[in-house]
């Protein structure tokens, strides 16, 4: 049985990956976004957030800006980043053995259950893909949930 790709698991580093390329394209707007005001406003430990922000810089999901007025900023428009490049992009960070690889198991494990894991993984993958940040903001606005900034506009590049 070829495996086609790690099991998706929804660990911390993931959740919170999410939830900082969301706030960093929710408040943004045009101007960069500071990790210690992602860490205030998500309350994700900054421990946690360092490294997460900078794997997205380093696989072009987020922009890292030095300075005094530094901050991350998305790498390209939010139409144009999905969950799945997120989850992608963390599952890298990944180091747990995925069990779907593990040779062990019965006939009806690797003939049945992980045929159809896998089939469930790639619909997950494809609804992710579907999903973009711009979608989400969207979400965010029509809960009612303040951002800094008042403009939701998409930047063009």
């Amino acid at each position: 049985m070829t495996v086609r790709a790690k099991m998706i698991r929804l660990t911390k580093k993931l959740l919170f990956a999410i939830e900082a390329v969301l706030d960093i394209a929710y408040n943004g707007g045009h101007a960069p976004v500071r990790s210690s005001e992602i860490t205030e406003r998500q309350r994700i430990p900054r421990r946690y957030l360092e490294p997460v922000l900078q794997e997205l810089v380093r696989h072009k999901i987020l922009f890292g800006i030095r300075g005094p007025s530094g901050g991350y900023r998305l790498a390209r428009e939010r139409r144009r980043i999905s969950l799945g490049d997120i989850v992608r992009t963390l599952q890298r960070l990944e180091n747990a053995e995925d069990p779907i690889a593990d040779p062990a198991g019965s006939a009806l494990g690797h003939q049945i259950v992980r045929p159809l894991w896998l089939d469930l993984q790639a619909e997950m993958m494809k609804r992710l893909d579907s999903l973009t940040l711009e979608d989400l903001c969207g979400r965010a606005h029509r809960a009612g949930i303040t951002g800094r900034t008042t403009d939701y506009t998409d930047f063009e590049i």
